[in-house]
């Protein structure tokens, strides 16, 4: 069975930082992309951050460019999204997912995770 369990979310104060990790367990995703999502109260789910199987290429959306950083460690088969000077608008439920592709189609991910709330005080 294949899962992607996320950990490391939590509260935060604004300008803080967190540290996301999801392990992916039940096959060897080293040749997919994988990434984040997140999905505010009320809104829609958004992509977040996203990288190729190699490391080589990442994608961030362009309200976290700058602050977020994708990294992952095919080894342990885990995707990481560190989170620095965090904003009270970044507060949301973020999911891990994985996919053939660096953009899933149709937003709609072959894997995803359960999530992981993140929330950030001002």
């Amino acid at each position: 069975q294949v899962q992607l369990v996320e950990s490391g979310g939590g509260l935060v104060q604004a300008g803080g930082s967190l540290r996301l990790s999801c392990a992916a367990s039940g096959r060897t995703f080293s040749t997919y992309g994988m990434g984040w999502f997140r999905q505010a109260p009320g809104k829609e789910r958004k992509h977040v951050a996203g990288i190729n199987w190699s490391g080589a290429s990442t994608y961030y959306a362009d309200f976290v460019k700058g602050r977020f950083t994708i990294s992952r460690d095919n080894a342990k088969n885990t995707v990481y999204l560190q989170m620095n000077s965090l904003k009270s608008e970044d507060t949301a439920v973020y999911y891990c997912y994985a996919d053939p592709l660096i953009f899933p189609n149709y937003g709609a991910p072959e894997y995803w995770g359960q999530g992981t709330q993140v929330t950030v005080s001002s």
